[in-house]
């Protein structure tokens, strides 16, 4: 089946979804290949540690991250990137209140499907 957002995704038009535990997210365009996610930390919040077959890669658009990446850890401010090889556990902490941009492929499946996603909190 094939799976895609709209043209053009204007975020001031969109509701934050949230996810619990201080995060939210805004869906940024997918299709089966790829996929982009705006996420919004409050300080403190937590991407607790998980693995998956995707390939990562983030941006810091802004605030402060402490990412541990296979045992690896390492602070993230704005303007910085992260990469994030499939199956290898990770999880951030929000250092300073913050957004990140996250791009998967392929498409997390997961996400469209309302299933768990414990990267964001949500159970």
């Amino acid at each position: 089946m094939k799976r895609f957002s709209e043209k053009f995704i204007l975020t001031d038009k969109m509701e934050w979804e949230e996810l619990g535990g201080g995060v939210s997210r805004k869906f940024l365009g997918f299709d089966n290949q790829i996929m982009m996610v705006q996420v919004k930390f409050e300080k403190g919040a937590e991407g607790t540690p998980h693995a998956h077959f995707h390939t990562q890669s983030t941006y810091c658009a802004s605030g402060k991250f402490e990412f541990t990446i296979d045992g690896e850890k390492q602070i993230v401010k704005g303007g910085d990137g992260v990469y994030i090889e499939p199956n290898l556990l990770h999880g951030a902490i929000c250092l300073e209140a913050g957004i990140l941009i996250d791009v998967f492929s392929p498409v997390r499946e997961d996400f469209l499907e309302g299933g768990e996603v414990s990267y964001f909190g949500k159970k």
